[in-house]
């Protein structure tokens, strides 16, 4: 099964290359501290908003500081707000689903009632309102990212587990007497992880845009520490005189966006049995 996932993942090479990406924005994100060539922090009031060159390959910010550290230091900010997040997500919108999709009737409505008033809220202005509720600060945006994607992977678990608890092999274990937390744990759960984790890949390039959004309106963690979203922000004011603090930025929350929706996508195709787009000749 693992080798047939990668025959058909290596066959897609816009999928590979997300993958390449997707590895060396975490690698950048891990060693940043050895592939920054300056202190993000490093403050020098004589080189403010100069352009490119040998010293400063993407330039300097309104502070003097190297825009090509900041960057790389960014990647920490985005990449585990992003991956916290939707394993937040994940560790609360599961067990709901498992719940309200197994046992159904007045579980199932409770907990749907619950989903839908969440889902009601466009993620962006939920998010939004959480993180100012909860305070300006990193932590505190990911526990909101986590509140807003958790319905999405409790609806998608409800939906898988309504169709596998109609299994053969699921009343069987029921036959057998087999108790109820066995049957979640052994039987349904890791036939319904595929989708998950199909789902996770995605939702992590939204989370991705969802705190650089946040930490553009001023709700992102200290000012001090570089993200890609408040270098956007305050790039924004400089586009006239240094249009690459802001395009350098934006530039790499879309990559990695977009390596994300692209690696989700392969995975999608690679994990369905009933998806042969990549078995096919392209």
């Amino acid at each position: 099964m693992t080798a047939q996932l990668g025959v058909r993942l290596f066959r897609r090479r816009p999928i590979m290359m997300a993958g390449v990406v997707v590895l060396l924005l975490v690698g950048s994100a891990i060693f940043a501290p050895l592939l920054a060539p300056y202190d993000p922090l490093q403050q020098n009031l004589h080189r403010v908003l100069e352009g490119p060159s040998r010293e400063y390959l993407l330039g300097t910010d309104e502070l003097g500081r190297d825009v090509l550290s900041r960057l790389i230091y960014g990647a920490r900010v985005s990449l585990m707000a992003g991956g916290v997040s939707v394993a937040l997500a994940v560790a609360l919108g599961t067990p709901l689903g498992l719940l309200a999709g197994y046992y159904g009737g007045w579980i199932d409505s409770f907990l749907g009632k619950i989903i839908d008033a969440f889902l009601s809220f466009p993620a962006l202005v939920l998010a939004l309102g959480i993180a100012a509720a909860l305070g300006p600060s990193l932590s505190n945006i990911m526990i909101a990212l986590g509140v807003v994607y958790m319905p999405r992977f409790a609806r998608l678990v409800r939906g898988q587990t309504l169709r596998v608890r109609e299994e053969e092999f699921v009343t069987a274990a029921r036959a057998v007497g087999v108790g109820d937390r066995n049957i979640l744990a052994r039987h349904i759960f890791p036939n319904v992880t595929s989708p998950i984790i199909v789902q996770a890949s995605l939702n992590c390039g939204f989370a991705i845009v969802t705190e650089a959004s946040l930490s553009f309106l001023g709700l992102g963690g200290e000012l001090s520490v570089p993200s890609w979203g408040s270098m956007l922000r305050t790039g924004y004011g400089y586009m006239e005189i240094s249009p690459l603090l802001a395009v350098s930025p934006g530039l790499m929350i879309f990559l990695a966006v977009l390596s994300f929706n692209l690696l989700g996508d392969g995975l999608r195709d690679a994990l369905d049995p009933r998806l042969n787009r990549l078995d096919s000749p392209s």
